[in-house]
């Protein structure tokens, strides 16, 4: 199933930590992005397919100021970004080089890009906030990432904070940090996510009348009837 505009509005409405409980029962255990946290407080939950970027250790003779203007670069990769996507850096959880400054997060605003993600910092914090580019990541540093990382390519398998990543699998991000969905898993997720928010809200609606947990969360077969009743 594609992401479709009316994909990315039921996602807006999934929180991360249900997306996780939703695969948690197809076996999927390994889908949060470790390091990856809201750069700034109150970030709207955001949608949008995976465009995939990958550092590899800093190399004296690749990592240097030169390469930025190599054909190899996160100048070019930003240029390749689709509007939509978000673009998730795999940068080996370094935190004393940072990946993007404000002027690399200005273009991709300007291309339209949803959000970044990464497992390493950003740089120019300031600057990036100034931007508008929604940021997850593992926190900033003045160092630029030729100090600490070989940029090597893009639009390939990574491993971002522990997860494997492909082009095009489905990111979703709040709060609580960005999760991942694999392409062949977004229309099981589609169809359980919603009804999984409805469940839980009950729940909770339930516990603050002085429902106890045992019972309840898990539902047994008398709260499972009763939940089915309320929806009718």
């Amino acid at each position: 199933m594609s992401l479709t505009p009316e994909a990315i509005a039921t996602l807006s409405q999934v929180t991360t930590a249900t997306i996780t409980t939703v695969l948690l029962k197809k076996g999927l255990r390994n889908v949060w992005l470790r390091g990856a946290k809201p750069l700034r407080p109150g970030q709207k939950r955001l949608v949008g397919p995976a465009f995939t970027l990958r550092f590899v250790p800093a190399r004296e003779d690749l990592a240097t100021p030169e390469s930025w203007s190599s054909p190899i670069s996160t100048r070019t990769a930003i240029e390749a970004m689709p509007e939509g996507c978000i673009a998730v850096v795999d940068a080996m959880g370094v935190k004393d080089a940072g990946i993007f400054g404000d002027i690399l997060c200005a273009r991709m605003v300007k291309r339209g890009v949803t959000a970044l993600i990464t497992d390493g910092v950003v740089r120019d914090l300031e600057g990036v906030m100034g931007t508008g580019l929604p940021v997850w990541c593992d926190g900033h540093a003045a160092p630029p990432s030729v100090a600490g990382l070989t940029f090597v390519g893009w639009g390939e398998a990574i491993g971002c904070g522990g997860v494997a990543v492909f082009p095009n699998d489905v990111i979703v991000a709040d709060q609580d940090g960005a999760v991942l969905i694999p392409q062949g898993m977004l229309d099981h997720v589609l169809a359980e996510g919603p009804e999984q928010e409805r469940m839980e809200a009950w729940i909770v609606d339930e516990v603050n009348k002085g429902a106890v947990l045992p019972g309840l969360y898990p539902m047994n077969a008398e709260t499972k009837a009763r939940y089915a009743a309320s929806k009718k």
